[in-house]
Formats: structure tokens, sequence, C-alpha cells
């Protein structure tokens, strides 16, 4: 009789154990798979950006500093993008993301000052549908990193939470890091001055 006990114990741990596992492998997939909804979108946004640099290109030819740090901007983009492709878990890799999709979006944000400088360049067609695909790309990649840091933040609290972070560390279950694309200044409070 106590042998059936001790057999119905050992059964009940490792289905619990099984568990555990299993849980933790479905959410680091759901993780992964919430971060290749954000290779689509910054991938349409860094594809749009060629397109818009030549809209621009015929209206302001003195303004050429702005266009090549658009362009280095998306091309150090890109590569951040392909690094944190690779291994959406490496949380270098996703700070360096970060850090590139800011700069590029301050490049942006300066390349569209200059294009409000520019009447006939702001109410060409071309531009205005290129600048609405932006904008609406713009949106897509906020929401996607939103499920992304939504999966990771299950993922993390998955692997950290007693028991299964017992079963996080035996089986190398590594942390996952937040995709975070905004920048720092954006969040500071605006100084009014009169």
């Amino acid at each position: 009789m106590g042998i059936w006990i001790f057999l119905g114990i050992i059964v009940l741990v490792v289905v619990l154990v099984v568990g555990m596992y299993n849980n933790l492998v479905r959410l680091r997939n759901a993780f992964k798979n919430a971060f290749s909804q954000i290779d689509v979108q910054l991938t349409r946004r860094h594809d749009l950006i060629p397109n818009l640099v030549e809209t621009v290109k015929g209206y302001i030819k003195h303004e050429r500093e702005t266009l090549e740090a658009v362009i280095a901007a998306r091309n150090q983009a890109i590569a951040g993008l392909k690094a944190a492709s690779a291994d959406p878990a490496n949380a270098k890799a996703m700070q360096t993301l970060g850090s590139a999709e800011v700069a590029l979006g301050g490049a942006l944000g300066r390349l569209l000052a200059v294009v409000e400088a520019y009447p006939d360049l702001k109410a060409n067609q071309n531009m205005m549908q290129l600048s609405e695909e932006l904008s609406s790309t713009e949106n897509r990649v906020s929401f996607a990193r939103q499920g992304y840091n939504d999966s990771v933040m299950s993922y993390n609290n998955a692997r950290e939470t007693f028991p299964s972070s017992m079963i996080a560390g035996t089986f190398g279950f590594q942390p996952a890091a937040l995709l975070e694309i905004e920048s720092p200044a954006k969040r500071e409070v605006p100084k009014v001055g009169f």
C-alpha cells in the first residue's frame, strides 16, 4: 500500500514538472512569435524610407545632410533588426535594436520637419501617401511592440515564479528582454517658459 502512495507522488511530481516545462516552452515560443510581428512591421517601415527619401530628394537638394542621416539611421536599424531577429531572447540585441530605432525615429522627425518648410512637397500626392503609410506603420509597430512586451512579461513571470523557476534554471530558460523603442526624452515632462 505504501509503495502505491510513493509511486502516485512520483507520477504527480513528474506530471507537474512536465506541465511547467511545457508552459515555459509555450511562453518562450509566444514571445518569439510576437517578435516576428515586430520584425514584419519594422521591415515595412524600413522599406518605406527609401521611397520617402527619393520623393523628398527632388525638392530639397540642399538638405543632403538630413537625407544622408535618414539613410544611415535606416541601415543601422536594419542591422539591429537582423541581429534581434536571429535571437529575440538576446537582451543586448534588443537594446541595440531599440537604440537604432530611436535614432531612426529622430532622423525621420528631422526629415519631416524639413518637409514642412516646402509646401509643394508637402502637397505632393506621393509624399502624402508615403507619410500616411509611415504613420500607419508606426502605429502597427507600437501595437506589435506592446504584444511582444506582454509576451515577454508573461514568459519572464513564469520563469521567475516558484516552482517553475526551478524548472527554468534546470533547463536553461534565459530571461527575455523587453523592446523599448521610445526615446526617454519623450517621457520627460516638457518645460514651459514665458
